[in-house]
């Protein structure tokens, strides 16, 4: 299997796979207890990025650009069985991205694409780099599992060259305003409380394919899925009968 994927439950002969993107400064690791809200059946992969967790050794990745073709590339070299993709907030955009180059090449298993925590991405200039301390403010600004960590001196040196990698990568993204239309479903998953994104912004994804098009409000801020993650595991496999 390619450095990129982490299957968090191996499943000899899956009947679904659900590949989870991480968000900015996240790994892998953010999507381990999933397996056990799911039917055995169904195999969870979790990408990884370069530069953290077990790929801490290898050279950061700034550009969409260069990301999603690699990440296309690992999803690609996997037995194709009918597969979900979900990204939560810059992990939205990779999917997106990752899924485009999948279609791109001809696959036609992956049946929906799954956008958490993150507007559609507009044409638009690019955002200027951001300080250390606007990286941290953001960061801290938006909650989550770890945010407690960037009071600790030792682990912000630790993080702070990943979340500083991850918010170029995001800042300097647009999505191509001639991009296909993808034939997979869409589905959106927003927080009521989330600073980044409304649940009306999020209906801007429905723009993005030709396929079904649904979407649900949790409560919860733009980490609601901590809470709620079995509800979003369920949601991702079958919108309508979690």
């Amino acid at each position: 299997m390619s450095s990129y994927l982490v299957r968090h439950r191996p499943v000899a002969d899956p009947a679904l796979r659900l590949v989870c993107f991480p968000h900015a400064g996240g790994g892998a690791g953010f999507f381990r207890d999933w397996p056990g809200h799911l039917d055995p059946s169904v195999e969870v992969v979790a990408v990884r990025y370069p530069g953290r967790e077990s790929r801490i050794g290898e050279p950061l990745i700034p550009t969409m650009d260069a990301l999603s073709p690699q990440i296309a590339a690992a999803l690609l070299a996997e037995t194709p069985v009918p597969t979900v993709l979900l990204g939560h907030s810059m992990g939205a955009a990779v999917a997106y991205e990752s899924l485009l180059r999948l279609e791109a090449a001809g696959a036609a298993h992956v049946t929906r694409l799954c956008v958490s925590g993150r507007g559609l991405p507009a044409p638009a200039a690019v955002r200027p780099p951001r300080t250390d301390e606007e990286l941290i403010a953001a960061v801290t600004s938006l909650g989550g599992p770890h945010a407690a960590l960037w009071d600790d001196p030792d682990m912000r040196e630790l993080f702070l060259p990943v979340v500083r990698n991850d918010f170029r990568l995001i800042d300097s993204y647009r999505r191509r305003e001639d991009a296909p239309l993808l034939r997979a479903d869409v589905m959106t998953l927003t927080g009521d409380r989330d600073p980044r994104v409304t649940p009306l912004g999020a209906q801007a994804w429905s723009t993005v394919t030709t396929g079904a098009f649904t979407s649900h409000v949790l409560e919860g801020d733009h980490f609601y899925l901590v809470p709620h993650a079995a509800r979003v595991a369920r949601l991702a496999v079958d919108p309508h009968g979690a």
